[in-house]
């Protein structure tokens, strides 16, 4: 920590050394650096050690955050070309990394889906899958797949299969609740060719009520994995939008980075291509570090050696 302080000092004795002085012995405020980027009017976290003030900007060069400062002494970076951007009194924090995500994976299908995040009803989740049944296309699902809880709607309690039924007579859906359950309306249980005679994998079983199903992992999750598995996916360019939407959508919540963990059924390079797309175009709006994960046991050096 002392040599951490030690260097600090040097680096603004230095800084120190290196400014300008008028006549009247004040500092210059010209800079030679004209900002690409100004955010200012924000209540800055910084989460540095010792801030006296709470700094108002950040200026930003070549994506790279120069320093943070008043808007008194930003303004001195601003140039012709700098775009401005007005806060307006909202908190800029730096970015989140999300250490544990499936980032490639979520993007593939992530416009196939209708989010139940933060909705405080069953009542409003249900008109929601009544909604997107309306304009589904012929050959695709309504699906909710994870991102909720039963404990968020006033109901307190699941969909039934009843309920799906009536929100979507026609439209196959089919609704994940984390790796424990999920349910298939009538016309779900008919697109994947299902009955009483099914064979479930070993430690889960299906449950057929009202002409849907209730999928149990009691308390092996592959029967949850293999229905999601055969739904129907995005072309190849709509997997390029969906993902976009994706990473933007983690922008919003703050993340900025990710360590992506893999996951079953997600096969590289196949399923890389949303990814893999936006990052040489250079459109990806967040970082990713990934593993790969091998799912052919026996070939599992195989795979490393192809990869």
């Amino acid at each position: 920590m002392k040599k951490l302080y030690f260097f600090v000092a040097v680096a603004i004795l230095a800084l120190l050394a290196g400014c300008q002085t008028n006549e009247k012995g004040q500092e210059s405020t010209k800079k030679t650096v004209e900002a690409d980027l100004i955010v200012y009017n924000a209540k800055l976290t910084t989460l540095g050690e010792g801030a006296s003030t709470t700094p108002q900007a950040i200026i930003v060069k070549d994506g790279k955050i120069l320093a943070s400062s008043t808007l008194k002494e930003a303004e001195a970076y601003k140039g012709q070309n700098t775009q401005m951007i007005d806060a307006q009194g909202n908190v800029l924090i730096p970015g989140l990394n999300d250490s544990h995500l499936h980032a490639t994976r979520g993007g593939r299908f992530f416009n196939l889906e209708v989010r139940w995040d933060g909705v405080n009803s069953l009542a409003t989740g249900l008109s929601m899958i009544a909604e997107q049944a309306q304009r589904t296309p012929e050959g695709q699902w309504v699906r909710v797949i994870g991102g909720w809880s039963p404990f968020q709607f006033a109901e307190k309690r699941m969909p039934t299969v009843q309920e799906l039924n009536a929100a979507a007579p026609d439209t196959p859906v089919f609704v994940l609740f984390l790796y424990s359950q999920g349910f298939l309306n009538a016309a779900g249980v008919k697109a994947l060719g299902i009955d009483e005679n099914t064979v479930p994998p070993v430690g889960s079983r299906y449950e057929f009520i009202e002409g849907g199903a209730i999928l149990h992992a009691e308390p092996n999750p592959t029967i949850l994995y293999k229905t999601i598995g055969k739904l129907p996916g995005l072309s190849a360019q709509d997997q390029v939008n969906s993902t976009l939407h994706f990473y933007r959508d983690l922008n919003r919540l703050g993340v900025t980075s990710a360590i992506d963990a893999g996951g079953g059924g997600h096969v590289f390079p196949d399923n890389y291509g949303g990814s893999q797309v936006l990052a040489e175009q250079g459109e990806l709006p967040i970082r990713i570090s990934y593993y790969l994960f091998p799912q052919r046991p026996g070939k599992e050096y195989e795979d490393f050696v192809t990869w």
